[in-house]
């Protein structure tokens, strides 16, 4: 973007750049205070991530927003333009922006017409005011429509991919765990002394339902009557049925058993129509692991965030590096290398579940997000790994074997709504635990 910055006089530089900081805390306040009165804002934002994460920040961009000069323009447009792809990021709506810049536009007005300057230098100040934040939101904005396009395009991709993996493999698959949850309620009411078993909606059914179906079949009328149907188990029907046993009412529990496994059985034939109504349109696993392609992990992780803070559930993040990669290549060749690694992903696969996400992050490198994990269970998944990494005979393709190790980083979301926030900490993490002599987990301070 090039503009032509409108010339200062001393006077009003001097006196924005006074206001800018005496002020910039007030101006963040008022900002933020007018925006956490919007609805769509509240589904990103609250108080407590305010005042701990994003008001220093936009105290110091108001403050920056005064002080540029010919030298710095640039580096501020640079600046601009990560504001606007972390919004595009986080799904921040436009609109909430273009709201909190006339917030602070209307604001800075008010300090400059308090001021003592005299009529034209007001007239400037305030035309300064409104150029350098236009130009602000300008490239933010510009940034953030780039950013939501290849979001767009990444998000529609891991859907197509999604839906061309085993079909029919998948769909039995869930039908079974959702009869397996339903035969260990009914084992459960047929023995003796008080029962209460776990919701459906905690099942691995449901939590597949939850963390895969949600990203696969979005918008389908099929799922949300799925879902309207574990709310009524979990809710209405499954309490009815614990409260019959546990009172010893035998007769009493005909009733919502039998319920339940309407319900189960309804279930099961939305599941069915749900796989009839997709078909295979896109590969998205790397060839040699398996595991996810990463381009999916901006969709995957922005989701699960979202589902972190609606459903108030935690999120762990998992990074895992084969130790000493490099001389296994270097020794045994690049053949011997890929056999390592696709033994390494079938021990990760192996120890996480259904609903969690795999993916090939680099060469060497494995991300794994584990949903509704909190980070001390996280530390036991990730010590569960790599205890059998450093076990296991790895085979060679010319016979013989090796025993390899992994250092693994750990992060527990945090509330920050930027998921690369989380990356980066899961990735200092394992940086650490490479650092401190690798084969260990660390956990993120």
């Amino acid at each position: 973007m090039s503009c032509v910055v409108p010339a200062l006089s001393n006077p009003v530089e001097q006196l924005l750049s006074e206001i800018s900081e005496r002020h910039a805390t007030d101006l963040a306040d008022r900002f933020y205070e007018v925006l956490l009165t919007e609805e769509e804002a509240l589904a990103f934002l609250s108080s407590s991530m305010v005042e701990e994460r994003l008001k220093a920040s936009l105290v110091r961009w108001v403050i920056d927003l005064f002080r540029q000069g010919e030298d710095g323009d640039e580096a501020f447009r640079q600046q601009q333009r990560k504001i606007g792809e972390v919004h595009a990021r986080i799904k921040v709506p436009l609109r909430l922006v273009m709201h909190g810049a006339s917030v602070l536009k209307a604001r800075l007005g008010e300090l400059v017409l308090d001021s003592a300057l005299g009529r034209a230098h007001v007239a400037h100040a305030i035309m300064r005011i409104d150029f350098l934040i236009d130009e602000a939101i300008a490239v933010m904005s510009e940034a953030y429509m780039q950013g939501s396009v290849r979001r767009a395009q990444v998000d529609e991709s891991y859907r197509l991919f999604a839906l061309g993996q085993d079909i029919a493999h998948e769909r039995d698959g869930q039908i079974a765990a959702l009869f397996e949850w339903l035969q260990g309620v009914l084992f459960l009411m047929f023995q003796g002394g008080t029962a209460n078993p776990s919701t459906l909606s905690a099942s691995p059914f449901g939590l597949w339902l939850t963390h895969r179906a949600g990203l696969i079949f979005d918008g389908n009328a099929s799922l949300t009557a799925i879902e309207a149907l574990i709310s009524r188990v979990d809710t209405d029907i499954l309490p009815r049925v614990s409260a019959a046993h546990n009172a010893k009412q035998t007769e009493a529990m005909n009733v919502p058993l039998a319920e339940l496994q309407s319900a189960v059985q309804e279930v099961k034939f939305l599941i069915t129509d749900l796989f009839q109504s997709v078909a295979g349109l896109e590969n998205g696993r790397d060839p040699l692991t398996r595991a996810l392609n990463r381009r999916f992990l901006p969709t995957i992780l922005s989701r699960e965030i979202t589902l972190a803070n609606s459903i108030g559930t935690p999120l762990s993040l998992m990074m895992l590096d084969v130790d000493h990669f490099k001389s296994i290549n270097d020794t045994h060749g690049h053949a011997a290398g890929d056999l390592v690694l696709k033994q390494v992903a079938e021990v990760i696969a192996d120890n996480v579940r259904l609903s969690d996400f795999v993916f090939r992050y680099g060469g060497e490198e494995f991300l794994i997000v584990l949903v509704e994990t909190a980070i001390h269970d996280a530390e036991v998944v990730a010590e569960r790994i790599r205890q059998q990494l450093a076990s296991r005979d790895m085979r060679l393709p010319a016979g013989g074997n090796l025993r390899v190790t992994a250092s693994l980083g750990l992060a527990a979301y945090d509330n920050h709504p930027d998921y690369n926030q989380l990356i980066e900490t899961a990735d200092t993490a394992l940086y650490q635990a490479k650092n401190s002599g690798r084969n260990r987990t660390v956990i993120a301070a």
